[in-house]
């Protein structure tokens, strides 16, 4: 059973444990005989049958520190914590408390792997970083992922439908059940999907009309990214052209993708950081790291991410000495999107900003 008397899901956390075993690689016998535990246990932890999530602390410290020195990758032990994470986000949907602000996504703010990871047990999309590991070949009829029962990711997104809509009962956390609901809900692939959202999304656009930074700054943010999801970025040109109009907007958004892409460490109960943005909780060249290798030519998308590197490069104009290969791979970026003319016209400068600027410290 999980928390609050839930019955536990553990399938993602489970298939990252399996990458783990096969990143060494390592039989199941004989990880089950280095934890001194049954085989079953081992096979009910990677088939989500027994949640890791439900084991002891002392237990799950056991099992990274057999974990670790036998060889398995590191970058892939990190992504545990998340799996954990997702699969608490999955049973809480699934399996609803009566008081929403119970609900975990009304208590956390989500990382980019929790959410990522979320999305490939209900929608099969492989997180980018872990395509390696899961396209590994196996012997037999072995899942390729994490993925949910038909029925059960059709019920996932039916409550998490609910939960959105009844997010205004959990008070304070509101807010953030109901615009990381939102979220997560944009992976929907049902017909009525999009209907759905643009009707939930309507009481969050009045705030994208405010030009000053106020605590509804981060609704303005959700609805503006989720319809550039959808297909419609004229709400996110309309952000954007917002941000470069107030400092302290400018600098939450960067703390939002400093804490979206773990340039900062993911202990945030609340929105709070965004009120009280503080650059030297992020380590700037992971950002710019990571906002430079995420680019993309999605409409709507690529102009945040632009302007976004233009804010970064203005506090730091030193992190293209710190990073040439991601300064590099920018100055590249930038004159592809140039060419392409894919950009509004206030991205295009910062476009061209970032391309002048990355030139004066080539």
């Amino acid at each position: 059973m999980g928390s609050g008397g839930r019955t536990g899901i553990g399938v993602v956390s489970g298939f990252v444990l399996r990458m783990l075993r096969e990143s060494i690689p390592l039989p199941q016998t004989v990880l089950a005989e280095r934890l001194g535990i049954d085989l079953g246990t081992v096979q009910g932890w990677e088939s989500g049958r027994r949640p890791l999530g439900n084991i002891r602390a002392m237990d799950l410290l056991q099992l990274r520190r057999t974990l670790a020195p036998l060889g398995a990758d590191g970058s892939l032990l990190g992504w545990l914590d998340a799996a954990m994470d997702a699969d608490r986000i999955l049973t809480a949907v699934l399996h609803p408390s009566a008081d929403p602000a119970d609900h975990p996504l009304a208590g956390w703010v989500q990382s980019r792997e929790t959410a990522h990871l979320v999305a490939w047990a209900v929608r099969g999309i492989i997180p980018p970083a872990l395509q390696p590991h899961a396209n590994r070949r196996r012997r037999g009829p072995a899942p390729a992922g994490p993925q949910l029962s038909a029925a059960d990711r059709a019920d996932f997104f039916a409550q998490l439908r609910r939960t959105a809509e009844s997010a205004g009962r959990a008070g304070e956390r509101g807010l953030l059940l109901r615009r990381q609901s939102l979220y997560l809900a944009s992976y929907d692939p049902a017909p009525d999907a999009e209907d759905w959202a643009e009707q939930a999304l309507r009481t969050m656009r009045p705030a994208l009309a405010l030009r000053d930074y106020t605590p509804r700054w981060i609704e303005a943010r959700t609805a503006a990214t989720v319809a550039a999801r959808r297909g419609d970025p004229v709400p996110l040109y309309d952000f954007v052209d917002a941000l470069a109009a107030d400092q302290h907007s400018e600098l939450a958004n960067l703390a939002y993708w400093a804490y979206w892409l773990g340039s900062m460490p993911p202990t945030q109960p609340d929105d709070d950081f965004l009120h009280r943005p503080d650059p030297t909780a992020w380590n700037p060249p992971h950002l710019f790291q990571q906002l430079t290798g995420s680019l993309h030519d999605a409409p709507g998308t690529v102009d945040l991410y632009v302007h976004s590197l233009h804010t970064l490069l203005r506090l730091h104009p030193w992190l293209p000495l710190a990073d040439p290969a991601s300064a590099r791979h920018l100055r590249e970026r930038a004159v592809e999107l140039l060419d392409a003319r894919v950009l509004s016209p206030v991205s295009r400068h910062d476009v061209e900003a970032v391309h002048y600027l990355l030139q004066q410290t080539n």
